[in-house]
């Protein structure tokens, strides 16, 4: 993302749909204290594909208000249900200094989680590679000890525990998402040990 280097970027929402017809959105938090984060004149980054209108741009809230359990946002500048449409899906960050501590109960920034020790019923099974944020939800890329990346969602179903201090990530992954690597490796050995049996 963009940004100089003594800055770093933190994801706090995406407008998930336009809402109404004055150009307010739906917004999907992933943010603890959106009450504050919102707060009108936040200036927010936002992410969007190249070919918008709003690519590489900033956004300011106007206004942030509660609707039936949902956060609702208007911007500056989306006045109608038009300009809306052209902002859904869109991802909003804002600016932190990377030496900062996030403020956030359950938000990391990228740099603070690769390199991080990745460890499964008390096993280190590999190592945390990088962050990719998908519009549904951000995957940990994990390199197994054997080489192998594996694509891990980033939900606390699935990492329970994040200590960055302790330098470790704790996952507890569906069956099947590791243990498939794991039979292919016993597999491919087992076919070697045949083969090496199989010759005069």
């Amino acid at each position: 993302m963009p940004g100089h280097q003594d800055k770093t970027q933190l994801r706090v929402g995406r407008l998930v749909k336009a809402h109404g017809l004055k150009g307010a959105f739906k917004l999907e938090l992933y943010t603890d204290n959106p009450d504050r984060r919102f707060v009108p004149g936040a200036v927010f980054t936002l992410q969007v594909p190249e070919s918008s209108p709003w690519h590489g741009k900033t956004i300011t809230v106007r206004e942030f208000r509660w609707m039936n359990s949902h956060a609702v946002v208007f911007f500056e500048g989306v006045e109608d249900r038009t300009a809306a449409d052209e902002l859904v899906r869109a991802i909003l960050w804002i600016d932190q200094d990377a030496d900062a501590e996030s403020d956030e109960d359950d938000a990391w920034y990228d740099h603070q989680l690769v390199g991080l020790d990745v460890v499964r019923d008390g096993a280190i099974i590999g190592r945390l590679a990088r962050v990719e944020h998908m519009p549904a939800q951000d995957l940990l890329i994990v390199k197994t000890t054997a080489g192998d990346e594996v694509m891990v969602p980033f939900v606390s179903a699935i990492v329970p525990e994040v200590d960055v201090r302790a330098g470790r990530v704790t996952i507890t992954p569906p069956p099947g998402l590791f243990e498939e690597l794991e039979s292919a490796a016993d597999d491919a050995g087992a076919e070697a040990v045949q083969d090496a049996d199989g010759e005069d």
